[in-house]
């Protein structure tokens, strides 16, 4: 196995991420391109096969790869950054390049979390961005030879860092934002519908992330079972 990627099992349907309504309908467009994707290519049209997800932590990317792979019945490869970075002179983008080389075999998807670390912009006006020119050049290089029948998704924090060229590459970019009052609503009643009615009196919290959220609700019921235990042995 390689130290470049790992592969994950977790299992994560696409009912189990709630998008904003705008990012919903361009995930769905882009699973029913792959669906029909033979047909599509009998009349020469482009399937999409590259996404570039942005926004706040927490708000649902890292679950989304997981549920396009899940969804398309592909293994989802992620990237081990803590080995492809390094700090040998041309060893990234050797590692990238490696990467990229044993997953092309793969009918998978490929993905690249905390995308700002490898594809930052590149300054020519800074000597001592050489090594960061390299690692964007080879990106663009590969990403360039991506076989049609994987998938490539990368994701940031921090869009502002990425090169306009990488940019480019992407034939999605998906925006996601902190969830509305609605959205959250929604998710809380999905989360606390698992447990029993007197466990699920729980204070709601607004304008936060969906991981926020869980964690905050997930204290709040485990209290609650714990109080509830307590009362009985007193």
């Amino acid at each position: 196995m390689s130290t470049l990627y790992f592969r994950d099992r977790e299992n994560v349907n696409l009912e189990d991420v709630i998008f904003e309504a705008s990012v919903a309908e361009q995930v769905e467009q882009f699973l029913k391109e792959h669906r029909f994707s033979e047909i599509l290519h009998q009349y020469e049209l482009p399937v999409a096969n590259k996404i570039f997800l942005y926004g706040k932590t927490g708000c649902g990317k890292t679950m989304t790869a997981k549920a396009i792979a899940k969804e398309l019945d592909k293994k989802i490869f992620i990237v081990n950054l803590s080995t492809i970075v390094s700090s040998k002179l041309g060893e990234t983008a050797k590692n990238i390049n490696n990467i990229f080389k044993e997953a092309n075999y793969e009918n998978s998807v490929l993905f690249f979390d905390e995308f700002d670390s490898l594809g930052q912009v590149r300054d020519y006006d800074n000597k001592d961005s050489s090594e960061m020119k390299r690692v964007v050049n080879a990106l663009l290089q590969l990403i360039d030879n991506f076989p049609r029948n994987a998938i490539l998704i990368a994701a940031t924090n921090q869009i502002q860092m990425i090169d306009e060229a990488l940019l480019r590459r992407f034939e999605l970019k998906l925006e996601f934002i902190s969830p509305s009052e609605q959205v959250l609503d929604g998710y809380y009643d999905a989360l606390l519908s698992k447990y029993p009615v007197k466990y699920q009196k729980v204070e709601r919290k607004y304008g936060i992330s969906f991981s926020e959220a869980k964690d905050f609700v997930f204290r709040q019921v485990k209290n609650n079972i714990i109080l509830d235990e307590m009362a009985k042995l007193s």
